[in-house]
């Protein structure tokens, strides 16, 4: 089994977070603009909060703190 690597997966969470950023809108309309619109908007927030965590190992977990606040 592979080590686990807390550094590599929150880096993945950074990049998948600027991959929504960039993603292009794909041809669609109406309701289904807006609901795919909404959706990227969700999933850019979740990965970035989840790639500007800290990290620590307590009592045999794996714990993130993510900033909630600016600074």
């Amino acid at each position: 089994m592979a080590q686990f690597d807390v550094d590599a997966m929150l880096e993945r969470f950074r990049d998948r977070a600027e991959a929504v950023r960039k993603r292009g809108l794909p041809p669609v309309a109406g309701e289904g603009r807006r609901a795919f619109i909404e959706q990227a908007e969700r999933d850019y927030m979740d990965f970035a909060l989840v790639g500007t965590a800290a990290w620590s190992v307590e009592d045999g977990s794996l714990v993130l703190r993510i900033p909630l606040e600016g600074g």
